[in-house]
């Protein structure tokens, strides 16, 4: 349940850069949403939230007590180290499982499941899937990712390694200090895509496209959660669209986000021809010197009477 936190634990201790409240409320809010916890999971929690309850402020351990004193399975050391009473619900010999749960699984697992009537063009002309994706839901986008590794459209090249991992490196640390400006500029730099697009990438709201612009970049799964978890704190504050979004980046495959990533340049510089070769052509037409028939100079009046008294 808990894996890849590791990254974000060792994030934490980073000097400079204090993350433990928002990770002990993804925790938090990660444990209730399940019924029922193994031994070893309830360990884990136990272990990762003790070393952060006595770290962070005020709010958000009574944030964390809160929601943790009306759940029914939470660890006894927790509510004593919290001082949070035991809900009575604890004592039915059936408990019921929290309403969150099953609504937790199913916005999960939607977008990963293929739509039957997703909207995957059947032309290959890229201007039309480009269009067709953005335009798509979260779970028709998932199908369209899916079905591209079955095209025959080709992959965009990648830069070289040094390149990709210095961008990683900024676009990281222009996520953590939630600065969109810098990260959207990195990310049409290093994918070399205009910035119109890189800015449509990183502000859609559904998130499916940055995830496929970072896959195809190579970032690493737990620098794509702390990402998510800090480029946009409405993004970050929402548990369900975190986790949701973390399981369609592993489930993206790297050559369908190559092939998306070329339909973005095709569809760029379709649009940039477009754009201006109507008004370099009119504008050479205007520039065109005009083509006249040659007319002979008049001859003056003394040459003509000279020529008339030679022919007498």
């Amino acid at each position: 349940m808990f894996a890849g936190f590791d990254g974000l634990m060792t994030l934490s201790r980073r000097e400079g850069v204090d993350i433990r409240p928002t990770l002990l409320r993804v925790l938090t809010d990660l444990y209730v949403q399940a019924g029922t916890h193994t031994a070893d999971e309830e360990r884990q929690f136990v272990e990762l939230t003790s070393r952060l309850i006595d770290e962070v402020d005020d709010a958000t351990r009574a944030a964390v007590r809160a929601r943790l004193s009306i759940y029914p399975y939470t660890p006894t050391i927790l509510r004593e180290k919290l001082g949070s009473p035991a809900p009575s619900i604890q004592q039915s010999p059936t408990p019921a499982p929290p309403a969150t749960a099953p609504v937790a699984v199913t916005a999960t697992e939607t977008p990963l499941v293929p739509a039957a009537s997703a909207p995957m063009p059947d032309s290959k002309d890229a201007a039309l899937i480009h269009e067709a994706f953005f335009k798509a839901s979260a779970g028709e986008r998932a199908a369209i990712l899916d079905s591209l590794a079955d095209t025959s459209l080709r992959q965009a090249g990648r830069t070289d390694a040094r390149r990709r991992q210095h961008a990683i490196e900024a676009l990281e640390m222009a996520a953590v200090a939630a600065d969109t400006e810098n990260f959207t500029r990195e990310v049409g730099d290093s994918l070399l895509l205009p910035q119109q697009l890189a800015s449509q990438i990183v502000t859609d709201r559904g998130g499916e496209p940055l995830a496929c612009a970072m896959k195809a970049l190579g970032m690493p799964s737990e620098v794509y959660q702390r990402v998510l978890m800090f480029l946009d704190p409405q993004v970050g504050s929402s548990v369900m669209t975190v986790f949701r979004l973390a399981r369609l980046y592993d489930h993206i495959s790297e050559q369908a986000a190559l092939i998306m990533l070329g339909i973005w340049r095709n569809t760029s510089a379709a649009n940039t021809r477009a754009r201006f070769r109507p008004s370099l052509h009119d504008d050479e037409r205007q520039r065109a010197r005009p083509t006249f028939g040659q007319v002979r100079p008049a001859q003056p009046r003394s040459l003509q009477s000279e020529k008339s008294t030679v022919r007498r």
